[in-house]
C-alpha cells in the first residue's frame, strides 16, 4: 500500500504555528471554562489552591502538544498512528473511545446551549418549567441538526467570527468579575486538602481538556507546514489550549465569590446569567449559544467519520438519525430526570478521563519506547499483518479496569474507592500510572525476547 494512503500529502500541509495556536485557542474560548472554574471551587479549596489547580489542569495541554509533535514528525493523523500501538483491529478500541468522546461532548454542548437559552427566559418573562425547557431543547437541538446542511467552509467562517466576538465579550466579563469580586472573601477562604481536594480538581479539569483533546492533536499536527520546528508545534498547541482555559477558569473562580451558589448549583449558567448586568448577559449568552452550534456540527460529522474507521459505514441520513437521537435523549435525561448538570457532567468526565488517560499514556509510551527511529508505515495500513498488538491492548485493559476499581460516583462504586479515592476523580491518574507501568513491563518483556532470540 502506498505511503500517501497513510501520510498526509505535502501539498496539504498548510498550518503555520500561528494558525495552529488560533485553532486551539478558538476551540477553548468557550463558556465551559467558567463551569470548570465552578467545579474547582466545589472541592472547597482556598483561592490560591483553586488557581493552582486551574493552572496545573490547563497545563494538561502539554499532552496534546506532545501528540501534535508526533503527528507533525510522521505526517500521520492520530488514529492511524494509534494502529502501531494497538494493531489495526485492536485500534478499534481507541476508535470507539473517540466516538464516545465526540458524541458525549456533542450532547454536553446541546445541553449547554439549551441551558443558555433557558437562562434568557427571564428577559422575556417566560416561566421556567418542563414545557419551556423542552421548547429550548427543541430550538437548540433543531438548530444543530439544521445547521448540518451548511458547508464546512461556511461553518468555519461563522465559528471564526463568533470566536472573535465571544473572545472580546469574555474580556469585558472578566474585567467585570475583577471589579465585582469579593476579594476579602476570596483571600480568606480556608485551605482544602491537597491530596483529596487539589489533585481531584486537577484530574477532572485534565480529563475534560488536555486528555480529551489529545485524541485530535496529531490530526492538526500532521498538517503543519514542512520545515516548522517541533518546538513551535508543541508550544503553539500547548499554549493555544492552556491560556484561554486558565483565564476562563480563573473567571469562574472569581465568579464564585460573587455568586457562592455557583459551586453547588445544578444550573451554573442560570447563576452566571444572574451575576451579569442584564444587557451584557443577553448578548453574551446569545453569542455563546451561537458559538456552540458549529462545534456541534463538527462533532456530528467527526462522529460519523469515526464510525467508518471502525468499519461501521452508514449513510448520512442514518448517521444523522442515530446521532440526532443521542443529541435529544441524553439532554432529556440530564435536564428532565437527573436535573443536575454539573453532577452528570462530572460523571461523564470521570468515565471518559479514565479511558482516555490510559489510552494516551500507552500511545506516548509506545512512541517513546518503540518508535524512536520513526513509525513503520506498514503497521499503520489497513492491510497490516499486525492486527492485534497485545502489549498495547493488554496494557489498556489492565489500566482502565484498575482506574474504575478506584473510582466511585452516582452510578458506579469501585471496590477500592476508599479514603483519598472516595468521591473524586483520582482514578484518572491511577489509570495513567498503571498504563505507564504496564508499558514498562511490555518493553522489558520485548527486550528479554529479543535477547533470547539472539542467544538461540
Amino acid at each position: 500500500m502506498n505511503n500517501d494512503t497513510v501520510k498526509v500529502s505535502e501539498k496539504d500541509k498548510t498550518l503555520t504555528p500561528s494558525k495552529l495556536f488560533y485553532n486551539w485557542f478558538a476551540a477553548n474560548v468557550g463558556i465551559m471554562g467558567f463551569v470548570f472554574g465552578a467545579m474547582i471551587v466545589a472541592y472547597h479549596l482556598s483561592f490560591g489552591q483553586a488557581l493552582f489547580a486551574a493552572l496545573v489542569g490547563s497545563l494538561s495541554f502539554l499532552v496534546p502538544g506532545w501528540v501534535a509533535m508526533i503527528g507533525q514528525r510522521e505526517g500521520v493523523t492520530t488514529f492511524k498512528l494509534s494502529r502501531a500501538a494497538f494493531g489495526t483491529y485492536g485500534n478499534k478500541i481507541p476508535n470507539a473511545i473517540a466516538w464516545f468522546n465526540m458524541v458525549g461532548w456533542l450532547a454536553v454542548n446541546v445541553i449547554t446551549g439549551t441551558m443558555l437559552l433557558m437562562s434568557l427566559y427571564g428577559v422575556l418573562n417566560v416561566p421556567q418549567n418542563g414545557v419551556t425547557r423542552a421548547v429550548a431543547l427543541i430550538i437548540f437541538g433543531g438548530l444543530v441538526l439544521l445547521s448540518g446542511l451548511l458547508k464546512e467552509a461556511t461553518l468555519g467562517k461563522i465559528q471564526t467570527w463568533l470566536s472573535y466576538v465571544f473572545g472580546a465579550l469574555t474580556v469585558v466579563i472578566l474585567i467585570f468579575f475583577l471589579t465585582k469580586a469579593n476579594w476579602h472573601a476570596a483571600l480568606s477562604l480556608p485551605g482544602g486538602r491537597w491530596v483529596s481536594g487539589v489533585l481531584p480538581a486537577i484530574s477532572i479539569v485534565a480529563a475534560g481538556s488536555g486528555i480529551s483533546w489529545s485524541m485530535a492533536a496529531a490530526d492538526w499536527g500532521a498538517y503543519v507546514k514542512p520545515g516548522t520546528s517541533a518546538k513551535a508545534t508543541f508550544w503553539s498547541t500547548t499554549l493555544g489550549g492552556a491560556v484561554p482555559l486558565f483565564i476562563l477558569m480563573a473567571g469562574g473562580i472569581l465568579l464564585s465569590t460573587i455568586e457562592p451558589s455557583l459551586a453547588t448549583t445544578g444550573d451554573p449558567f442560570g447563576v452566571m446569567y444572574r451575576a451579569l448586568p442584564s444587557g451584557l448577559g443577553v448578548i453574551y449568552f446569545l453569542v455563546a449559544a451561537g458559538g456552540l452550534i458549529p462545534q456541534c456540527i463538527v462533532s456530528l460529522r467527526s462522529a460519523r467519520i469515526n464510525l467508518a474507521t471502525m468499519g461501521i459505514k452508514v449513510s448520512q441520513p442514518v448517521s444523522l438519525t442515530i446521532h440526532g437521537l443521542i443529541v435529544i435523549l441524553v439532554p432529556v435525561y440530564v435536564l428532565f430526570i437527573a436535573g443536575n448538570f454539573l453532577a452528570s457532567f462530572e460523571i461523564f468526565l470521570s468515565f471518559l478521563g479514565i479511558c482516555l488517560a490510559s489510552w494516551v499514556a500507552i500511545f506516548l509510551c509506545d512512541s517513546a519506547m518503540f518508535r524512536k527511529a520513526g513509525y513503520d508505515v506498514t503497521l499503520m495500513t489497513t492491510d497490516s499483518k499486525v492486527r492485534y498488538n497485545w502489549g498495547g491492548i493488554g496494557a489498556w485493559g489492565i489500566a482502565t479496569v484498575t482506574g474504575f476499581l478506584f473510582t466511585n460516583n452516582a452510578v458506579w462504586n469501585g471496590p477500592f474507592a476508599h479514603g483519598i479515592f472516595r468521591n473524586n476523580s483520582l482514578g484518572v491518574f491511577v489509570a495513567a500510572g498503571v498504563a505507564i507501568i504496564c508499558m514498562l513491563v511490555v518493553k522489558a518483556l520485548s527486550r528479554s525476547s529479543a535477547v533470547a532470540g539472539v542467544r538461540s
